[in-house]
């Protein structure tokens, strides 16, 4: 039901036709919840069946129209429900470190390919997230501006203060998997140091 909420968090901020919503996701909600967009087009039409949402015809272009998707009063209400409630946290499934647990199995080169990789994927990360909260902070990133117009002026101190809260999180979880990666690296290289040793040990012939 997670999508369900990421959609509420994203109209809290104002109305947002279906194509919007998609594009936003791609940015600012997708950093925390990812969806396609084959999934966010009929969520929103089980919201406004709901009753959570409403869709309203908005002129596109000069002969044609699109919906446009309004949070209603049960939108809000709902939204605030969740937001109240702990959530459960559910089992682990990384296929990553999973895959680490198993490294044996490939050649060390191999093996530091795919640390590679991984500290490769969270530095950009990192360097996305850490980029996104400046702009929050700063209040140029776009999706906080839209925000804060929403919203009376004695809120956006903590809407800012929160959101940083969040990519901070985000971007402590992203440094810890490139100082975990980096680790292995080294810990394939000491095994391999300590492989290659013995291997001479037992290759010796007595004189």
């Amino acid at each position: 039901m997670s999508l369900r909420y990421a959609l509420l968090a994203l109209l809290t901020a104002g109305p947002v036709t279906g194509y919007d919503a998609a594009k936003r996701f791609r940015g600012s909600v997708g950093h925390v919840w990812h969806a396609p967009d084959s999934q966010i087009y009929p969520e929103l039409r089980r919201m406004q069946a709901d009753g959570l949402i409403e869709g309203v015809q908005i002129r596109w272009g000069p002969r044609s129209t699109k919906t446009q998707y309004r949070i209603t009063a049960a939108g809000v209400q709902d939204f605030r429900r969740w937001m109240s409630t702990p959530l459960e946290h559910t089992p682990e499934r990384d296929a990553h470190h999973m895959q680490a647990a198993y490294l044996e199995w490939t050649d060390p080169d191999e093996g530091r390919f795919i640390l590679r990789t991984h500290i490769a994927y969270y530095t950009e990360q990192v360097a996305l997230l850490t980029s996104v909260r400046a702009g929050i902070v700063d209040r140029t990133d776009p999706a906080i501006l839209r925000r804060l117009q929403a919203r009376p002026e004695s809120e956006h101190e903590k809407i800012i203060a929160y959101k940083a809260f969040s990519y901070s999180g985000m971007i402590a979880r992203g440094v810890s998997e490139i100082d975990w990666a980096t680790a292995g690296i080294d810990l394939i290289d000491r095994l391999q140091s300590s492989t290659n040793r013995d291997d001479g040990v037992c290759d010796r012939t007595p004189e």
